[in-house]
C-alpha cells in the first residue's frame, strides 16, 4: 500500500506506467467531465497540472484545436516523458507544451491560461491555499479551473489513502480557492455514495485579484 500510494502521488518506473494506464481507465469519466466543465474553445490556451497517463492532455488538444495551446505538468519526469512519446506531433508543432512541474509553483507566466483542470491531485500538496494562489496567479481574468476529486468519506475507507494522503472537506477545498481568489460556480457530482465524485469549477475573481495586487 505504501508502494501504491508513493506511485499515486509521484508515478514512475515500470510501475508508474502501469499506473498511469490504470489512471487514464479510472479516472476517465471524472477527466472526461473535468474538461467539458472548463469550456475551452478553439484558440485557447489550457493546462492540465498532475496529466498522469495523458487523458486529459489528449481531450484538451482536440478542444483547443491547431491555434490553441496544452500545457501539460507533471511531478513526474516519466510521466513528462512518457507524454512528450505518445505525442511527440503535438509536441513538434507546438501546440502540446511539456514541463515538470508542481500545484505549488506552476511553470506558467502570470494571466495567461483560459482553462485548467487537475484532477485527483489536491491529496499531496501541504498547502492548498498556496497552491490555489498559482492557478489564480497564471488565469486570465476570465480563467477557470476545474478541479476534481473522490468523495472524502469515500476514499478514507480505501486503504492506500492511509500512507502520505491528505483527504479534505469540499467545503474546505472552496474557502480555499475563495481566499485565494477564485469563485465558485459549479460544483457536479460524479456518481452516488461513497464512491461519487465531485468537480468544482472555479473562476478567477479578478476583483480579489486586483485588490491583492494594488
Amino acid at each position: 500500500m505504501t508502494w501504491f500510494a508513493s506511485q499515486l502521488g509521484h508515478p514512475h518506473g515500470v510501475g508508474g506506467a502501469l499506473v498511469a494506464n490504470m489512471l487514464n481507465r479510472s479516472n476517465a469519466r471524472q477527466i472526461e467531465r473535468a474538461v467539458d466543465a472548463v469550456s475551452l474553445s478553439a484558440g485557447d490556451v489550457a493546462a492540465d497540472v498532475g496529466f498522469g497517463g495523458g487523458l486529459g492532455l489528449r481531450l484538451m488538444l482536440k478542444r483547443v484545436g491547431p491555434s490553441g495551446t496544452v500545457h501539460g505538468i507533471d511531478v513526474s519526469a516519466d510521466m513528462v516523458g512518457r507524454a512528450a512519446r505518445r505525442f511527440r506531433a503535438a509536441v513538434a508543432r507546438g501546440q502540446l507544451v511539456l514541463n515538470e512541474g508542481s500545484l505549488m509553483k506552476l511553470p506558467l507566466e502570470d494571466a495567461t491560461v483560459d482553462g485548467a483542470i487537475t484532477v485527483n491531485t489536491v491529496y499531496f500538496v501541504a498547502e492548498l491555499t498556496s497552491a490555489f494562489e498559482e492557478f489564480a496567479r497564471v488565469l486570465k481574468p476570465s480563467g477557470r479551473v476545474v478541479v476534481g476529486i473522490g468523495d472524502p468519506d469515500g476514499m478514507a475507507r480505501m486503504p492506500m489513502t492511509r500512507y502520505g494522503f491528505r483527504l479534505r472537506r469540499v467545503d474546505e477545498i472552496i474557502e480555499s480557492a475563495r481566499t485565494s481568489g477564485l469563485e465558485l460556480r459549479n460544483h457536479i457530482r460524479i456518481g452516488k455514495g461513497m464512491r461519487a465524485g465531485h468537480l468544482l469549477a472555479f473562476y478567477r475573481d479578478s476583483q480579489i485579484i486586483d485588490r491583492r495586487d494594488s
